[in-house]
């Protein structure tokens, strides 16, 4: 299986399957890709691939172009159309590969998933019959009275404790909206095989999420965790955050976490 010797193989997913997919009203790809394609690994494992320009991918010309993150993000919508496109148009497993898997060959490729088998067999066991969603919360603007509201502003020791005050009621909001957030996360897990949360961190914007949250849910147990999700929306709301669903979506964060 030759790939053009200007061009590296890029790989979206690697797909279980008894037949090969069908390819032909798959999505493009990533910018400059030629029309992906399905190649046999063997034993129902397929590799999806496009060859993808050196002038573009190579590593000299690749390094400058992550900076531009609009370009970064049309690379990504195209891998994740093609992954998607597998995902809902065929009944086979699919294993995601990450943004920017290459190759300098589809053969190099498909000799990296042989070397990989035991562990990419265990991932497509792991994600089978499942689909991936995603939740993100965040906190609602605290509305406080201001200090300067005050006709005679405190002065002195009352204005320390007004501006304490206020930092405790922020204090106090934000953990009462961080254990509702935990308590929605822990009933949304009950109908999922497996969930991951992301590490809270400090991030920059006025408002970072207070929860963000990846569940592998069951294509049988889709109904149930979307109905959980509105039944804690509410929940939420009254604790003064708001509650996003995203999804479905491949398994990218499942995968691997198994090989």
């Amino acid at each position: 299986m030759s790939t053009p010797v200007d061009s590296a193989a890029y790989v979206y997913c690697v797909v279980g399957a008894k037949q090969r997919p069908r390819m032909t009203r798959a999505p493009g790809g990533v910018p400059g890709a030629t029309a992906p394609e399905a190649h046999d690994i063997g034993a129902g494992l397929w590799l999806i691939a496009s060859p993808v320009p050196l002038a573009v991918y190579g590593p000299t010309n690749l390094d400058p172009r992550l900076r531009d993150l609009d370009w970064v993000a049309e690379v990504a919508v195209g891998h994740e159309a093609v992954n998607e496109f597998l995902a809902g148009a065929t009944s086979a497993v699919v294993v995601p590969m990450k943004l920017f898997t290459m190759f300098s060959s589809v053969d190099k490729a498909i000799g990296d998933v042989r070397a990989r088998r035991r562990t990419i067999d265990r991932a497509m066991r792991h994600v089978a019959g499942c689909e991936e969603w995603g939740i993100r919360v965040t906190l609602r603007p605290l509305v406080m009275p201001t200090l300067s509201d005050d006709p005679q502003p405190p002065t002195g020791a009352a204005f320390l404790r007004a501006r304490k005050a206020m930092r405790d009621a922020a204090a106090d909001a934000r953990s009462g909206a961080i254990a509702a957030a935990d308590a929605a996360f822990a009933r949304l897990k009950r109908h999922a095989r497996d969930a991951h949360v992301r590490e809270r961190r400090a991030e920059p914007g006025s408002n970072p999420p207070i929860l963000e949250a990846a569940f592998l849910v069951r294509v049988s147990a889709r109904a149930r965790f979307k109905a959980e999700a509105r039944r804690q929306a509410p929940i939420l709301a009254r604790a003064g955050v708001d509650l996003t669903v995203t999804g479905p979506w491949p398994a990218y964060h499942f995968v691997g976490r198994e090989a």
